[in-house]
């Protein structure tokens, strides 16, 4: 098993954007080792979550997470695919606790005209309250980089932020669209505006998302985003 000490030997050893993304921690106090094949990303606080990142092959990940997958709030953040193949490869069982959707696409997009970075982030967290109470981005919070708007009469009707990008992956959070206004292009016009700022920043944009929630994956689709079905682990009981 190999330690991996720079974000360079991650990118090195892993062309998974959601490894590549993860590497950002090793700047705050992260770890990362690679073994058979596979990767693995101790980020202590990503996202709200202590997480372990892991891709490749089953047997190097069962490998990794067998090594270094326990822990208090400890959240292994993989594929739900390899999940199924990793987990008769453990010496003790794993339960899934929660599935989602990881996206991403490379490339670039066009920059709609009627959106901006917001220079103040007045407005938003109304919006958000309004429109998503269960964000997992908020104005002030750690890693939340900027926000993005469209405005109508002087009104803050659609917003998204750039949050816990790393060099390589930006990432899109915080997306709403005021409750009065949606089926009119907003939220597709503020996603494509914040996905083409970090292609062009970054390479590559990712992002989260709920894996019931299909209007918000149909706009990330038309937008060129590939998704992926992604799960959480916990030590079975």
């Amino acid at each position: 098993m190999r330690r991996l000490r720079t974000t360079a030997d991650v990118q090195d050893a892993s062309d998974d954007p959601m490894v590549r993304w993860a590497a950002q921690a090793l700047s705050c106090g992260g770890a990362a080792w690679a073994h058979g094949g596979a990767v693995a990303v101790h980020a202590p606080s990503l996202t709200r979550r202590r997480r372990l990142v892991l891709s490749g092959p089953a047997e190097g990940v069962a490998s990794l997470l067998a090594a270094h997958g326990r822990g208090v709030d400890l959240r292994p953040l993989l594929e739900r695919k390899l999940a199924d193949e990793v987990e008769p490869l453990m010496p003790t069982p794993w339960v899934e606790d929660k599935p989602f959707g990881w996206m991403d696409r490379t490339g670039d997009l066009d920059l709609p005209t009627d959106a901006d970075w917001l220079e103040t982030t007045t407005g938003v967290e109304p919006l958000l309250r309004e429109a998503n109470p269960h964000s997992w981005a908020w104005p002030g919070e750690a890693g939340v980089r900027r926000w993005a708007g469209i405005h109508q009469d002087d009104t803050l009707v659609a917003t998204a932020a750039e949050a816990w990008s790393s060099t390589d992956v930006g990432f899109m959070m915080g997306v709403a669209v005021h409750p009065s206004l949606t089926g009119r292009g907003l939220g597709q016009r503020i996603c494509q505006f914040v996905t083409s700022s970090l292609l062009t920043l970054y390479g590559t944009c990712a992002l989260f998302v709920e894996n019931y929630n299909a209007p918000a994956i149909a706009v990330y689709r038309k937008l060129g985003f590939a998704y992926r079905d992604v799960t959480t682990l916990l030590p079975a009981a």
